[in-house]
């Protein structure tokens, strides 16, 4: 979420049906330091965001270990990244804390552009596909899986920018790496079925569902109305 007092991120999905009023949810602020307008923006609401986050740590701090500090520490240490890849500094004058507007700057999306346009078509005309995986030097780094492929195809152009743009913070100039066979793939979505089982109610309708393994973490978003389907699964590597 953008704006504000200061940008933010949600921790869990959300399911709103009409007339919800309103309903408590999980987030971390992704700006560290700022508690005030910025430029013309509202400052007493937030607006939407284009971007998702583009960094597996910082999903990391936020989901598993619920940390403000390690949130902010790992938008630094991902800002530091992407300045480093794209020549330049990504910090925006306006908040140099802000993740959001350095996901935002000009150098990073045109770094992306290249992955995007690669793989943006990669799923159109497969009515199948309800999900992703991907690696990043050669390793696997997450998976995105949701209960059909008209949602997934929604949220797969904003899925994609944020892979590509961890990429860009990841890259390895120079160096070569080989795409993971496909039995490893299918052992990390196996995975996501492991580890000891933790349930967290997140509204009258949705419930979070963690299981945390020795190499990954998986957040199952179940919809309690429709038979506790899972309408998000979300695979991270910790490692």
């Amino acid at each position: 979420m953008k704006g504000g007092q200061q940008d933010r991120m949600l921790v869990t999905d959300l399911i709103l049906p009409p007339r919800s009023g309103k309903i408590a949810i999980d987030a971390f602020c992704v700006e560290n330091g700022r508690w005030s307008r910025r430029g013309n923006e509202e400052v007493t609401q937030f607006t939407s965001s284009a971007n998702a986050v583009a960094s597996r740590e910082v999903k990391l701090a936020a989901k598993q270990k619920s940390s403000q500090s390690e949130v902010w520490a790992e938008v630094a240490a991902a800002q530091d990244k992407l300045s480093r890849n794209v020549g330049g500094s990504v910090k925006s004058a306006a908040s140099p804390t802000s993740f959001q507007l350095a996901l935002e700057n000009r150098q990073v999306t045109t770094s992306a552009d290249s992955y995007i346009k690669a793989l943006s078509g990669i799923a159109d005309g497969k009515t199948d596909v309800i999900g992703y995986v991907f690696a990043i030097n050669g390793k696997i780094n997450s998976a995105d899986i949701y209960a059909s492929n008209v949602l997934f195809k929604k949220l797969w152009p904003k899925l994609l920018q944020a892979s590509a743009i961890e990429a860009v913070a990841e890259v390895r100039q120079g160096e070569k790496f080989e795409a993971p066979k496909p039995v490893e793939v299918e052992g990390f979505l196996k995975d996501g079925d492991a580890g000891p089982e933790q349930q967290k109610n997140v509204s009258g309708r949705v419930q979070m569902v963690t299981r945390d393994s020795k190499e990954n973490i998986s957040f199952d978003t179940r919809d309690r109305a429709k038979a506790d389907v899972v309408v998000h699964r979300n695979i991270i590597k910790k490692n």
